[in-house]
């Protein structure tokens, strides 16, 4: 198999170019310069502290420097999905309410711009061990290439993506078209005109991705599992004056009440409460609106009730199959009967996606009923014995969600346990920031906070001023290290899982729940409560340090 990370422009030297690139002595050093990472490491030197990033990447954006496929997009509006820092916003415009990967980097350099986030990353920097020095309370951190760096402070701000996952089909080596995983799309992208399209896969990449390549290859095969019970983005174009900053400040403020940092949340209301043509107008309004309106400003019993969800994947399914003409694609991309309960599977966001479907050149394959054999030097076998012919292959495959990038680093505890093995039979957090037996070492847009169910910048602006709070407090008070009981782990892991247990979330394999890779534990892997619930909850844990262990300097 082919693979190609991309290449972009930079204005910034790289790690090995650096003066601070080895040997550092730091107060803060952070894992990923994406949406987190940049935002702890200007609040932290704001305050003092020396800090530094390191990153994988060749530039600022964290998933946004690494999504070039064709079609990628955010699923989240503006100006909710962008930073609430007024130095940031004043003087940033978008020309869409849903932005593109392009446009998405653009404000990365903007940030920068304003923020001059460049000068304390090392890029190409990649983690592979990272201990904790009882003694000297630092964290000392080696990189790939050979650099060391020690801290007093260990933050991971690698997002819930950084692992791809790729199925371990036979042969994948052995194809001789182009194929790579919707990650790894280099960034001058792929030729797809005139030429016979595979993707596998029907996330939100592989979402994006059909519509795109539609337009302009010969042919574009999905290779689809489960069946993506996409809503309408209703894209629409931005002009300056529309983007009004005097609502900006109460805007972002607002959204951190709302259940997923969004600026709407749930209708106080049960659906049977209503008549089925109260309904019907409250579903077809949502509808006509666009985003993510239907899945998170629904009734408040819709991940509660069998009764309730149905009502609302009935309103989908009936609006979904009027799109699709073919009746065989029609009960493949929205069955009468569902899978699953509706929203326990994140949805994406589509614009033509049901519409390409009807194309002639467009087709679709049912994994469930047909998988993938193997793969060969033309394109793939599936069950049937049937040889698929292709030129490109786009994996949109995902990701090892959540925990994945974090057991990939090399974590050690003070027990000289990997976070690999420490997390070999489920997932050990507090308050989804913190680990037991890893001192001054805190983590964000992770496994067990908000992250599945909040877009990022809220959920990183929540945690992220939680972990603030916490080191000026650690300094304030004069302590060395802190580190989570393991009974506060328990405490945490038992009140994630009777969260979740209420809700119909665990009726779906889905990578919420870790299903999508193969030996992983099931569970949930994310807090289901709200990020207002998460905030109280972590905002009470400051007053004493409740669960967690102080060591005095």
């Amino acid at each position: 198999m082919r693979e190609t990370i991309p290449r972009q422009d930079t204005n910034s030297l790289n790690g090995s170019t650096h003066s601070y690139a080895d040997n550092l002595e730091i107060d803060c050093l952070i894992i990923g310069a994406g949406f987190g990472g940049v935002y702890l490491l200007h609040h932290l030197r704001k305050m003092g502290y020396d800090c530094k990033i390191y990153e994988a990447g060749k530039d600022l954006g964290g998933v946004w420097y690494w999504n070039c496929y064709p079609g990628a997009r955010v699923d989240s509006q503006v100006p909710v999905y962008e930073y609430s820092m007024p130095e940031v916003w004043k003087d940033w415009t978008w020309s869409e309410a849903y932005p593109g990967g392009e446009e998405l980097r653009a404000y990365f350099k903007h940030v920068n711009k304003v923020l001059d986030i460049k000068k304390d990353v090392a890029f190409d920097s990649c983690v592979v061990d990272a201990n904790f020095d009882q003694s000297a309370g630092k964290w000392i951190v080696r990189t790939e290439d050979g650099h060391t760096a020690r801290s007093r402070f260990l933050i991971l701000a690698t997002g819930f993506a950084a692992k791809r996952h790729f199925p371990g089909w036979k042969g994948m080596g052995t194809f001789k078209g182009v194929m790579h995983h919707s990650s790894f799309w280099p960034s001058e992208g792929v030729d797809v005109k005139g030429k016979r399209v595979a993707v596998v896969g029907t996330g939100s990449t592989g979402v994006q991705i059909t519509q795109e390549t539609a337009k302009e290859a010969a042919s574009v095969t999905v290779f689809q599992r489960t069946p993506n019970l996409a809503l309408p983005m209703a894209q629409r174009a931005l002009t300056k004056e529309q983007q009004d900053k005097k609502g900006y400040p109460e805007l972002f403020s607002e959204r951190m009440k709302n259940f997923a940092g969004f600026p709407y949340d749930f209708l106080k209301r049960n659906t049977l409460d209503d008549t089925p043509e109260q309904r019907e107008a409250f579903y077809e309004k949502l509808w006509q609106a666009g985003g993510f309106g239907f899945w998170l400003a629904n009734y408040q019993d819709l991940f509660f009730s069998d009764a309730a969800n149905r009502e609302a994947y009935n309103f989908w399914a009936k609006k979904t199959r009027a799109r699709i003409q073919d009746p065989r694609k029609r009960d493949l991309l929205a069955p009468l009967e569902p899978i699953h309960p509706f929203g326990t599977k994140r949805p994406s966001l589509e614009q033509d996606y049901y519409e390409q479907f009807n194309n002639p050149n467009v087709d679709i394959v049912d994994l469930r009923s047909n998988p993938i054999k193997e793969f060969v030097p033309e394109g793939l076998i599936t069950g049937d014995g049937k040889v698929h012919e292709f030129d490109v292959i786009a994996l949109a495959t995902g990701f090892d969600a959540l925990t994945g990038g974090m057991k990939n680093m090399g974590l050690r505890s003070t027990s000289g346990e990997t976070l690999s093995d420490t997390w070999k039979s489920g997932t050990w957090s507090y308050l989804g920031m913190t680990c037991h037996n890893y001192p001054n070492m805190f983590f964000l847009y992770g496994p067990q906070g908000p992250t599945a169910f909040a877009n990022g910048p809220s959920c990183v602006e929540a945690q992220g001023d939680w972990i603030i709070s916490a080191i000026a407090k650690i300094d304030r008070e004069g302590i060395k290290s802190i580190v989570p009981t393991r009974e506060a782990e328990e405490e945490w892991k038992r009140k994630v899982k009777d969260l979740n247990d209420k809700t119909l979330f665990p009726k779906a394999k889905s990578w919420y729940m870790g299903d999508n890779v193969p030996g992983k534990v099931r569970e949930q892997l994310n807090f289901v409560g709200g990020l207002p619930l998460y905030r109280e909850e972590c905002e009470r844990t400051l007053e004493g340090w409740k669960g967690f262990t102080v060591v005095s300097a």
